[in-house]
């Protein structure tokens, strides 16, 4: 009986029965400690050199909240 149930999914696996879940491009919704650290590298904001993530120094970035401008 185990053996009938493994190879029925391991069929519907290979028969593309079983889809994965659509590529998400947004990051996760943040957690309860990471309110405060904009691009979840585990350095909070308020000391954080790079606050958004978008590899340019907050002291350069013209807009340091926004990862999508500099």
């Amino acid at each position: 009986m185990k053996s009938l149930l493994v190879m029925l999914a391991a069929s519907a696996t290979l028969a593309g029965c079983v889809v994965p879940p659509p590529y998400d491009n947004r990051p996760p919704p943040p957690g309860p400690g990471m309110r405060g650290d904009r691009d979840r590298d585990g350095v909070p904001n308020r000391y954080d050199r790079d606050r958004d993530g978008d590899g340019v120094p907050n002291r350069y970035d013209s807009r340091p909240g926004d990862p999508r401008r500099n």
